[in-house]
């Protein structure tokens, strides 16, 4: 038989033209498999229908359900009630992105800050290097790996404080770029975050990479950023300074 065991959920609210947000609870029995997606829409469909969440497409892809779980940054479709300490899940919206309603934030900026990387969406395979591509194949490919859900911005500590920052989901975009060009301008992209609010401003927390449920990691991405810009950067200080390019100081 299924254990199944009664969990309550304080789930934090906003509706647009009221004060200020508050928080209601909902009791909610789950079995061992059940995701907190899930018993988010049990609570709208029995509870209250008037809840507000975004989803699609329930197995990790789509980035849309990224929220604080507990106060730690996941994506609801694949965290499992099970998996949470205590008896109580404590639900709320992504940090540092305005708030539309209940769980629900604006993704505007955060995309826009994408547009000026222009990512290639194929990329080559990383994984099993040992295996022999099919017949008439040169090499397999994949999709990039970031899905967008916004989960390292909402945990960066300098997105919170600085609302000009590239942050690390474009870094890590930025990067992708300089790897693997495929037509891209890389000059101007490294010249977009080299940059006050670019990836100089970073302090290394590296917390985007510890919540990133794709393996982007986007800490180290930033750091690569930073490496090959002071390479590029080191030759033309030491001409200014009348060193000699090629010798190191």
């Amino acid at each position: 038989m299924t254990e199944q065991r009664t969990v309550q959920f304080r789930v934090f609210r906003y509706k647009q033209g009221r004060e200020r947000p508050w928080y209601d609870t909902f009791d909610v029995t789950v079995t061992p498999r059940t995701t907190v997606l899930e018993a988010l829409q049990f609570i709208r469909r029995v509870h209250d229908p008037s809840l507000m969440l975004r989803h699609s497409c329930h197995h990790a892809s789509c980035g849309t359900c990224g929220m604080r779980i507990n106060g730690q940054e996941r994506l609801a479709c694949i965290t499992r009630v099970h998996d949470i300490a205590g008896e109580r899940v404590t639900v709320e919206p992504l940090a540092n992105l305005p708030i539309i309603g209940d769980l629900v934030v604006d993704m505007k900026a955060f995309y826009a800050k994408f547009t000026p990387m222009a990512m290639p969406l194929i990329r080559h395979s990383e994984f099993l290097p040992e295996a022999e591509p099919p017949e008439g194949v040169d090499t397999y490919t994949r999709l990039e790996n970031c899905i967008e859900c916004g989960l390292c911005v909402s945990v960066c500590p300098v997105a919170a404080s600085d609302p000009l920052y590239l942050g690390p989901a474009a870094l890590a975009a930025a990067w992708r770029v300089v790897q693997e060009p495929r037509g891209q301008n890389v000059p101007e992209i490294l010249a977009q975050v080299d940059t006050a609010h670019g990836c100089w401003r970073c302090h290394i927390a590296m917390e985007c990479s510890a919540v990133c449920p794709s393996h982007v990691d986007p800490g180290a991405a930033i750091m690569a950023l930073r490496g090959t810009l002071i390479r590029q950067h080191l030759p033309w200080r030491r001409k200014q300074q009348g060193g000699d390019a090629h010798e190191p100081r």
